[in-house]
């Protein structure tokens, strides 16, 4: 069984055990969240699709940890003009595990 969630503005495809990175969400490691942003849900047999969301559909996940992503380094040149500049980013990302998917 799998289900497609939309979380941070983006779409995953999760199943039960799944450990995913997700844009930072507020809550404490350890506590438990739900999903209820599932644009569609799979049990093997038949595909519920919403329009644009299953009605009563929801995932469960558990928060692993929150961390930082790796260095993403800004660079920006023009040529001939002696012009450069170097940025840095690392963004904050949450990594939760998956442990119930409930359709409607």
């Amino acid at each position: 069984m799998y289900a497609v969630v939309k979380t941070g503005g983006q779409q995953f495809r999760v199943a039960k055990g799944d450990k995913l990175s997700i844009q930072k969400l507020d809550v404490e490691a350890g506590k438990s969240i739900t999903l209820d942003e599932v644009l569609m849900v799979n049990d093997g047999k038949t595909a519920k699709v919403g329009t644009p969301l299953v009605s009563g559909a929801t995932v469960t996940a558990k928060v692993v940890e929150q961390y930082r992503d790796k260095k993403v380094i800004i660079f920006k040149k023009k040529r001939r003009q002696n012009y450069r500049r170097t940025k840095g980013h690392r963004q904050h990302l949450t990594l939760i595990e998956i442990t119930d998917i409930k359709s409607a």
